[in-house]
């Protein structure tokens, strides 16, 4: 699509919402018709997700499918609610009248995102904008071609292009989308490239989600179940090769249990992925040279507990575990985004915030502990975009929790009722009686008001 299409496209988007002719009956019904072409192209997304991060059906099924359906559904079920206006009390010094919130849709949207998770996390904000009553424009990355080229034939096939479309192209379309007026822009990426966009947004005054990621830490307390504690760090941090915005990008390990950890994630990782992870179909790929290169330089002089072997021309890296790195290296000052897991220890809690200070604002934060002050300390005294406390990345799949960040991990949030509310406008409106009308609010003003300021401090 050249720059004339797309501004065609966008022309024609800025229309439909203006038009105000998409109702929530039509909105509920195209959301439908996307579940039933999701489940008719179940098989072509699988393999858009293998050639392009060589996903095992069933990861890809757990981690973009199941929750794009799920997030659907959902909003079948709810729309209807959410978008009825809601009243709110009002205020004495206004009564008597009617106050409520009316939910709008911004606009036309633009969602730009990642290639680390393409389906799930293209759709996702997509549902919540459409449900909201906006157009739409996906921008995916162009380093996931395969489920690029699926994105577009399932929105195209679903969606008229005024309310829905996908625009690929690689950085200089990207660029042109993001100098254009937008309503509303939503990115999920790296905080480099979120700057940019809220640079660019700001321009406009165009409100913005930003999502993006940070180096979200795990702290593992003594006394916990070392092997049930392994092997949810795993899980977690080497699905998808490690590719995930809310991985453990690394752990700070109670000194008495830190080789009993150890042991126990070698141990998992073993079971995971067997001996040659290399063969094994559930372990995952980097997505291209340049990104396996740089996590190979992040581990040059690094001490490298289990794993570390690397082919690049099959873009495989071995999980790999780095002990006791230092906290100025390169490998604890960028996010990972990778299958390794450097390790570091504690002896005190006061060891445990110099080593979190390094790294504020994470996206996830985790907690493995049995120690309730321990654990009531550390979320108190933190900062982060969504804790949890005893396994990792589940609060994720829960719609009933935002998902999004603070401070360098982003901005917003969204799923469930919270994709709605960020893409909807609550428009105030009060109507005012007529039957009652109080004398003091019109002029003149009078010399002296104390008994008039003791009666409206009081209501």
């Amino acid at each position: 699509m050249d720059f004339k299409d797309i501004d065609k496209v966008i022309e024609s988007q800025v229309k439909f919402v203006k038009d105000n002719s998409n109702s929530v009956s039509n909105r509920i019904q195209i959301l439908n018709s996307l579940l039933i072409s999701i489940k008719h192209n179940e098989l072509k997304i699988y393999e858009a997700l293998e050639q392009d991060l060589s996903k095992h059906e069933f990861e890809s099924f757990l981690s973009e499918i199941l929750l794009v359906n799920k997030e659907i559904k959902l909003f079948i079920r709810k729309l209807r609610s959410w978008s009825k206006k809601k009243r709110v009390s009002g205020s004495i010094l206004n009564f008597p009248s009617q106050n409520y919130l009316i939910p709008e849709p911004y606009g036309n949207v633009l969602i730009i995102t990642p290639w680390n998770y393409p389906f799930q996390l293209s759709l996702t904000p997509l549902i919540g904008a459409i449900a909201a009553g906006n157009a739409v424009i996906i921008k995916p990355s162009e380093l996931a071609p395969a489920t690029s080229r699926v994105l577009k034939e399932l929105i195209d096939s679903v969606f008229p292009q005024n309310m829905a479309t996908v625009i690929e192209g690689d950085a200089d379309i990207a660029k042109y989308l993001l100098d254009k007026k937008w309503d509303y822009i939503f990115f999920t990426g790296s905080t480099r490239i979120g700057k940019i966009i809220a640079e660019k947004a700001a321009k406009n005054l165009t409100p913005i989600t930003l999502e993006l990621g940070g180096k979200s830490p795990c702290i593992v307390d003594s006394g916990v179940d070392i092997d049930k504690v392994a092997k949810r760090i795993v899980s977690g941090k080497f699905v998808n090769c490690g590719q995930t915005c809310i991985a453990p990008d690394y752990i700070v390990v109670n000194q008495h249990v830190k080789s009993d950890l150890i042991s126990a994630i070698k141990e998992n990782i073993i079971k995971t992925f067997g001996n040659k992870p290399i063969e094994s179909e559930s372990y995952g790929r980097i997505i291209n040279k340049n990104n396996l290169i740089r996590l190979e330089n992040i581990i040059k002089d690094q001490v490298i507990e289990f794993g570390g072997k690397i082919n690049i021309d099959k873009l495989y890296i071995e999980p790999t575990i780095i002990v006791d790195p230092q906290i100025d290296s390169e490998i604890m000052n960028e996010e990972i985004f990778g299958p390794i897991l450097p390790i570091l220890s504690y002896e005190n809690e006061s060891e445990i915030k110099n080593i979190l200070d390094t790294n504020p604002t994470p996206l996830a934060f985790y907690i493995f502990s049995k120690n309730q002050m321990f654990i009531d300390n550390l979320i108190e005294n933190n900062k982060f975009g969504g804790c949890v406390v005893n396994d990792t990345l589940i609060h994720y799949v829960n719609p009933n929790l935002p998902f999004g960040g603070i401070g360098d991990s982003g901005m917003g949030a969204y799923r469930g009722k919270f994709s709605f509310d960020t893409f909807s406008h609550q428009k105030p409106v009060l109507s005012k009686k007529n039957m009652i009308d109080i004398p003091f609010r019109y002029g003149p003003y009078p010399k002296s008001f104390n008994f008039i300021r003791k009666i409206l401090e009081k209501i």
